[in-house]
């Protein structure tokens, strides 16, 4: 045994049925080598496969197993939250359904908490699965870190384990488009992360296409950087100083030259200028739509069902 404390084992499960009794089984050896005192709770974020049937059956028989199944499909950032919240351990590893994060790192990950560390997260040193995917992912980590207003590791995913201090400033964070990679460095705790390689999918099919990747990317950015705005400013500087330049060079061929004449050119000036109008104001949409999103403060996570809750059984 490592420790006498309680740890909580946070698992988001989004097509993941048909990787549940595995997980359960690697956790579960796992935890036993750990500590005495620890809760898995499986976080059901409207899983379209028998995900649910799933795990019904296996909490049927482990009550160390908590499912929590959401109303609808709330996106596994928010899925993470609704077990972080409910969780009641001294520290909680959360990981996805998928088993591409090993349960197997557990030791080491609460090792380094026991060192006096608040927040231990796996670092992706290593990538199984296709070259494009690699390099797009390896790309887009560095360009956010350049981006980002606050130091975010690069390849650190949301595999990590979080002590209970820094937990509940995690869980104070009001925002509804939730990151918690991001949030977890906005909370400033002392942090170390631990190399891995990530396997890939141990069943089903990734519900993560090039748009929804995009997507999330941009998310992303949104929610932790203003250099996009910034960039408007940018952009207005350098039109200003190409439209001086020009309206120099115009004055002096009228006066020297026959100044050039044409639909051409005044086509072409138009459809700069109406790019950069546009390209500007998306940006400024997007950080409004974001605002609209936050201001309507929302519950997170709708809960449809808990089984095996002890909070309502007067367990712990």
């Amino acid at each position: 045994m490592l420790t006498d404390k309680k740890i909580s084992v946070v698992v988001v499960c989004y097509n993941d049925g048909g990787s549940v009794h595995e997980m359960h089984r690697r956790v579960t050896a796992v935890m036993k080598e750990i500590t005495p005192n620890w809760e898995l709770i499986y976080v059901n974020d409207k899983s379209p496969d028998n995900a649910m049937e799933v795990l019904r059956g296996v909490a049927s028989k482990d009550k160390h197993l908590i499912v929590i199944d959401h109303a609808h499909n709330f996106g596994s950032q928010i899925a993470y939250t609704t077990g972080m919240r409910y969780c009641t351990g001294d520290a909680a590893i959360l990981l996805d359904g998928d088993i591409q994060d090993p349960p197997e790192l557990f030791p080491e990950m609460v090792k380094k908490w026991l060192e006096g560390y608040n927040v231990v997260y796996g670092v992706r040193a290593r990538r199984k699965g296709g070259i494009a995917r690699r390099i797009g992912y390896k790309l887009f980590y560095r360009l956010f870190k350049k981006l980002s207003y606050i130091d975010i590791p690069l390849d650190a995913g949301d595999f990590s384990l979080i002590d209970r201090t820094a937990l509940n400033v995690i869980n104070s964070f009001p925002e509804v488009d939730r990151y918690i990679r991001g949030l977890r460095a906005a909370a400033g705790f002392k942090s170390i992360g631990v190399p891995y390689t990530r396997d890939e999918r141990f069943s089903g099919v990734t519900g993560n296409s090039f748009l929804g990747n995009f997507r999330w990317a941009k998310r992303m950015i949104l929610s932790f950087s203003y250099k996009p705005l910034q960039l408007i400013s940018y952009f207005a500087a350098i039109v200003t100083l190409l439209a001086a330049v020009v309206i120099v060079i115009y004055v002096i061929l009228y006066i020297f030259f026959p100044a050039p004449r044409g639909f051409l050119t005044l086509f072409v000036g138009m459809l700069f200028l109406g790019a950069v109008q546009l390209l500007s104001i998306s940006v400024i949409a997007e950080y409004l739509a974001k605002i609209f999103e936050e201001v309507k403060h929302r519950p997170i996570g709708t809960i449809q069902e808990i089984i095996n809750d002890y909070k309502t059984a007067g367990k712990h």
